[in-house]
């Protein structure tokens, strides 16, 4: 597996759930994404942080460079322009392991 963690900072007047859901809304089926997890930071309400885990990095790359995701984005990225206060800060990760907390019986 592979992720991508994103910092946003967020307008301190603007909501994040519009966006979220015109992400979710242009994920395409087969893209490799296994899940995303939303999270704010508690010392600095501004700052939303994003993880989104893939099946692999190649699987990753290959989700931003499909012509499909880019032409819906477009409609996205103006939203992107009204609600984030600076770019946005992308780090790679490779998932070493995962648990959930609980075991399956």
């Amino acid at each position: 597996m592979w992720a991508q963690l994103i910092t946003m900072p967020v307008k301190p007047d603007k909501d994040f759930s519009a966006l979220s859901q015109a992400l979710r809304d242009a994920e395409q089926p087969g893209s490799g994404l296994v899940r995303t997890l939303t999270m704010r930071d508690q010392k600095d309400p501004r700052l939303l942080y994003t993880l989104v885990v893939f099946e692999s990095e190649e699987k990753a790359r290959a989700r931003e460079r499909d012509p499909r995701r880019q032409e819906v984005l477009q409609s996205v990225r103006a939203m992107m322009d009204d609600i984030l206060d600076g770019p946005m800060e992308f780090v790679d990760l490779t998932v070493e392991a995962e648990w959930t907390g609980h075991e399956d019986a």
